[in-house]
């Protein structure tokens, strides 16, 4: 009997190559019939927001409003680690995606839950950037740092990105 493969991935970060690279590797890794899991935290729970603002059961404070507002809103909107160039390098590399026919950050995303990747956004980091769960895509996971050191300890390997 064989042994199943674990992939985990910490999303740290919040820049849209870098996203793009962690889902790049986690496909990748899925289709080799891995088990994988992203565990989202801090910066990198922008990936799993909505791109449109929703109607939320509990109101924020003045602290998790100023967060709300400044923080992308949704894994196309993400900006680049370099050359971000006030927001011109985010379109001249989805022109480049394009132009490649690869796919973009949000297709990538798509095809993660396609492979029943699973996506965990981290519930401590939601606290403190007063994100809720409404704002965040549906069908994904939430879960604390117990449960990513649960998977990663069975894991073969271990990313933080």
């Amino acid at each position: 009997m064989t042994e199943t493969k674990r992939t985990t991935i910490v999303l740290f970060s919040g820049d849209y190559d870098k996203a793009m690279a962690a889902y790049i590797i986690a496909n990748g890794a899925a289709a080799y019939d891995h088990e994988v899991t992203i565990f989202h935290t801090f910066w990198g729970l922008n990936t799993l927001r909505k791109d449109e603002e929703v109607m939320l059961p509990k109101p924020k404070g003045f602290m998790e409003k100023m967060f709300g507002k400044m923080m992308p809103r949704g894994a196309d909107k993400l900006g680049l680690s370099n050359m971000n160039f006030a927001g011109m390098g985010p379109k001249m590399i989805k022109d480049v995606i394009k132009k490649h026919n690869a796919l973009t950050l949000p297709q990538l995303i798509e095809m993660a839950k396609e492979q029943d990747i699973k996506l965990v956004a981290c519930t401590m980091t939601m606290d403190l950037l007063g994100l809720q769960k409404e704002e965040l895509l549906d069908n994904i996971e939430y879960a604390g740092v117990a449960a990513y050191l649960a998977d990663a300890q069975e894991g073969n390997v271990n990313l933080f990105i």
